[in-house]
């Protein structure tokens, strides 16, 4: 069972359980917070609105971290124009507590079976038709 959420702008493929680095959430270290779910895999996958409203993915703020060095450079070929700048992001450590789906399993399925189909009428539509063939075809 995984469900694939979004925060920060991008998505992340999360199981409970999983640590993984996001983009710096506004919340205090060791506090919950609900992620966004975009598709919920289990027996059956839930993608559509009406069976994520029941998914719920629950995360715990480990820390606050920032990322690694960037190194930039720009440079400019026989100008002498050489720029070095940095950037560090600012991320937020999370575990993945708990992925939910109350009542997906029923929704997914009310939402896969297709409705049943109803017999067209195709003697009342087929008569009219053949007799104006007919009658084009006579030239009257």
């Amino acid at each position: 069972m995984y469900a694939i959420v979004k925060t920060g702008g991008k998505q992340y493929r999360v199981e409970r359980g999983q640590k993984l680095l996001v983009e710096r959430l506004a919340v205090a270290e060791g506090d919950d917070v609900a992620l966004e779910p975009i598709l919920y895999r289990s027996d059956e996958t839930v993608f559509d609105k009406a069976g994520l409203a029941n998914v719920k993915v629950t995360a715990k703020v480990v820390a606050h971290v920032r990322g690694e060095k960037l190194r930039v450079f720009k440079f400019k070929p026989k100008r002498g124009y050489k720029r070095r700048t940095g950037h560090r992001q600012d991320l937020t450590q999370i575990e993945v507590l708990e992925i939910t789906a109350g009542g997906a399993k029923a929704a997914a399925k009310a939402t896969a079976k297709p409705a049943p189909a109803k017999a067209p009428d195709s003697d009342a539509k087929a008569a009219p038709a053949s007799a104006t063939k007919e009658k084009a075809a006579d030239g009257s």
